[in-house]
């Protein structure tokens, strides 16, 4: 029970005194349990039936576990992270290709223009160009990636 005192200066109850007389304290602790209990739902269960990704598509072994990744629905609970992720391996693909393919002795695949696309709207010309090839579907998705950038982005010899 929650002790209270009068204000001297208009003798008035105080806020939990009236919580207690009136029983509204017991209302509140009914709505706290049932919004306890909704947000339970809406973070531990809705999550596992709502997304179309889940934490083991991560582990990219061929290129549709890729395509899972980039094509994420923008309502997804992993949204952010598989397009981020997506986006980070082609990336770091192109990259490392580029790097071990410098130099004087080097002989690069592919040579992107000038100014360089953007990369969301490469990734998304990749998730097309995998749609009109699914034959690659079960390669290891580096492999796809890059026939996908020999044939869109030729490098000119």
């Amino acid at each position: 029970m929650v002790i209270s005192y009068r204000n001297p200066l208009n003798n008035c109850l105080q806020y939990g005194e009236f919580l207690v007389n009136t029983g509204v304290r017991k209302e509140i602790d009914v709505m706290k349990r049932k919004w306890l209990g909704v947000g339970f739902v809406l973070v531990f269960l809705l999550p596992a039936l709502a997304g179309a990704v889940e934490k083991g598509d991560f582990a990219v072994d061929t290129t549709a576990d890729l395509m899972v990744l980039c094509t994420a629905p923008k309502g997804d609970l992993f949204h952010k992270e598989a397009v981020h992720f997506c986006i980070g391996f082609l990336t770091g693909a192109y990259h490392y290709h580029m790097v071990a393919n410098s130099g004087p002795d080097g002989n690069p695949l592919v040579s992107l223009p000038d100014p360089p696309p953007k990369r969301s709207k490469v990734m998304s010309d990749f998730v097309e160009w995998v749609n009109r090839h699914p034959q690659y579907k079960d390669e290891e998705p580096v492999d796809t990636w890059f026939r996908f950038l020999v044939e869109t982005y030729p490098c000119e010899r």
